[in-house]
């Protein structure tokens, strides 16, 4: 079996931590791994699979000798933008997390359940998706493959965990009356209508990005989609409200019976006794849950449903494994290690 070198950038962060849990459960063919981060946890011990990796520098000269095949990178936009065309010239296939890379047209945005053969176009980049679209794509491609959708409205209620260690704490601390060092309000007790930056049409940032990248994964740039993301006092697990309209006619029972035969999906829905999904279930889990699945009869053909996932997994660590993984599959990565 051929093996490889694998880097984690951004070790030390919260993604970078369930990369390391994440690789470790799934078991990659992998020979070496290499642990970077910045400067300030340089030198840092990290207990990972029986061994024990000193935390690497991240800069070109500790990456230009490692033969890397494959680097996770979830450290930041501003860190892709530098240090991603390093590996990428240094012949890494380079999976990000940011969204530094997402709206580059050269890049493939990348959903395993979804898109797998875009891994075929990269460049040495994929972009991982933003948290709350990957786990809405998982549940609406094998819809859209089935009755073509025609209009998405987004409503999401996001963990703190998706705004960093900072956010967490927010909530952690907040529990105690401590004042919010991330959030601009409370977030314990409350909700927030708003998720990264206002932009001059009102809409966040945050709902920017879901509009724009479900059209990329699902290659229909006609799609209408409309989005309100909200964030919640949950630590863990997007919660969605996903109200969808299609060309085609479809019942209630098509679409339990799709979602329940989809990859990646787990249909919870039996209402009647109080199963749906839930955050605080999805916790830790790689799947995608589906329920609440009702008909929208203010259109000719269109459903509700309620999707869950945790968004530190299968929002981020998990799907960006998952590429690692296709991508071996589809001999897409270079194997600098077995040259």
């Amino acid at each position: 079996m051929r093996k490889y070198n694998i880097a984690v950038v951004g070790a030390t962060g919260m993604v970078g931590g369930k990369f390391l849990q994440v690789l470790s459960e799934r078991k990659l063919p992998a020979e070496n791994f290499y642990l970077y981060a910045s400067a300030k946890s340089a030198g840092k011990d990290i207990e990972f699979m029986g061994k024990t990796y000193k935390v690497l520098e991240l800069k070109e000269e500790n990456v230009l000798d490692k033969k890397i095949d494959i680097a996770l990178f979830s450290a930041g936009g501003d860190v892709s933008k530098q240090f991603a065309p390093v590996f990428a010239k240094h012949g890494a296939l380079v999976i990000d997390n940011s969204s530094a890379w997402r709206r580059d047209e050269n890049v493939p945005l990348v959903v395993p359940e979804c898109n797998p053969q875009d891994i075929l176009k990269h460049k040495n980049i994929i972009a991982n998706p933003n948290c709350s679209t990957i786990q809405a794509v998982v549940a609406l491609k094998p819809l859209n493959d089935a009755f073509k959708i025609k209009r998405i409205v987004y409503s999401t209620y996001q963990a703190v965990s998706g705004a960093g260690v900072r956010g967490f704490n927010d909530l952690k601390g907040g529990i105690c009356g401590e004042k919010p060092q991330k959030f601009p309000y409370p977030i314990f007790g409350n909700c927030l209508p708003h998720i990264d930056v206002f932009l001059d049409n009102g809409y966040t940032k945050e709902e920017d990005k879901m509009i724009f990248e479900t059209k990329k994964i699902l290659n229909d740039w006609d799609l209408k989609i409309t989005a309100t993301c909200v964030r919640v006092p949950v630590y863990y697990g997007h919660s969605e409200s996903v109200n969808v309209e299609f060309e085609k006619p479809c019942t209630v029972e098509q679409v339990r019976e799709i979602l329940s035969a989809a990859p990646g999906v787990i249909v919870q829905d039996d209402v009647k006794n109080n199963v749906y999904p839930m955050a605080i279930t999805a916790e830790d889990k790689d799947e995608v849950f589906v329920g609440r699945i009702r008909k929208d009869d203010t259109v000719f053909s269109g459903v509700n449903l309620w999707v869950v996932a945790d968004n530190i997994r299968k929002g981020a660590a998990t799907n960006a494994v998952q590429i690692a993984e296709k991508a071996i599959e589809l001999g897409a990565v270079k194997n600098q290690f077995n040259a």
